[in-house]
């Protein structure tokens, strides 16, 4: 025989029918993370930054001769630009994560 859930675990249709605030969802899901995690986590984005932007401009460099004799239209400045707009968004998403 199946086990009745009570009447007060049940939510009335009333409740169901009200969307919740987006403040309180947040608070919610807020409390899950602690401090160290907050840190590991920033780190490593602030690590992967630091570590995508000189790797990627010595490569950049070491490849310097090819890229400029392909005749691309994607040039020297625009890959370095890539390369700094893909270290900045690294390191914000760092920055953002320890501030979290």
């Amino acid at each position: 025989m199946p086990v009745m859930a009570r009447d007060k675990d049940i939510p009335s249709v009333q409740s169901l029918d009200k969307p919740e605030r987006l403040q309180d969802l947040l608070k919610q899901d807020r409390g899950d993370d602690c401090l160290p995690c907050r840190v590991v986590g920033g780190g490593a984005f602030l690590g992967l930054a630091a570590y995508s932007y000189f790797s990627g401009q010595a490569q950049l460099e070491q490849q310097r001769a090819k890229i400029l004799a392909s005749g691309s239209r994607f040039g020297m400045r625009s890959r370095s630009w890539a390369i700094t707009g893909i270290s900045l968004g690294l390191a914000w998403l760092g920055i953002w994560r320890l501030a979290k």
